[in-house]
């Protein structure tokens, strides 16, 4: 229910501004790009060298950027699925693109439990999308969990903060708290698909003894 009612209050901003951009001649697909470029560029040129207020800034504006395709596919009136695809496929590309950069930036500072932290929260982000979309490909629903990917990047942003302010493990304890939560969300979204499944794993009954096999019609040389 809290997840419907967020997403509502972020369509009742993100609308107007999606129609606004529909009327300037660009499209959702283009708009994805656009926010996932930037994110990719910002973690590499930004994040790797250790600018992180910097890197932080430019990649919370491209990641709100990207929010709006879906805004304006709907100021347009139509989606498209290979919408939907390039935009599931740059979410995961961009963030990659942070938490590699990050566990990047934290190994080279010789942080290492903050570096492997960032390295699970790769692992666990894929894998939070990944059941979500095998499930749905499966014709089944997996839209749970208590971190999804904008609960993750406010998360991320904090750690951000929290290292510019110069918190001591700031940042670090951020990861790792975000990987417990992304491997709890894989487990609400495994168990969802569980209950969804118990007829698949009711074996049909089979007799014990049926006797002995008939042989074909019309004799052994049939």
């Amino acid at each position: 229910m809290s997840n419907v009612l967020s997403r509502a209050r972020i369509q009742a901003v993100t609308g107007p501004i999606g129609a606004a951009l529909v009327r300037t001649g660009l499209t959702p697909d283009a708009m994805t790009l656009i926010g996932t470029t930037g994110v990719v560029l910002s973690s590499i040129f930004l994040v790797v060298p250790g600018h992180v207020l910097a890197g932080g800034i430019a990649i919370t504006f491209f990641a709100l950027t990207d929010m709006l395709d879906g805004a304006m596919a709907r100021a347009r009136g139509w989606s498209s699925r290979w919408g939907a695809f390039l935009d599931s496929t740059c979410d995961r590309l961009a963030d990659a693109s942070i938490f590699a950069a990050a566990a990047y930036w934290l190994f080279r500072e010789d942080r290492d439990s903050a570096g492997i932290a960032a390295l699970l929260c790769l692992i666990t982000g894929v894998l939070v999308s990944y059941a979500k979309a095998r499930a749905e490909g499966l014709g089944l629903t997996a839209n749970v969990g208590i971190a999804e990917r904008t609960e993750r990047l406010v998360l991320v942003g904090v750690g951000g903060v929290l290292e510019v302010l110069g918190v001591p493990g700031g940042i670090e304890w951020i990861l790792w708290l975000l990987t417990v939560l992304a491997a709890v969300t894989v487990g609400q979204r495994v168990k969802a698909v569980w209950d969804q499944t118990k007829d698949d794993r009711v074996r049909p009954a089979v007799p014990l003894d049926t006797g002995p096999v008939p042989p074909p019609a019309g004799g052994e040389n049939a």
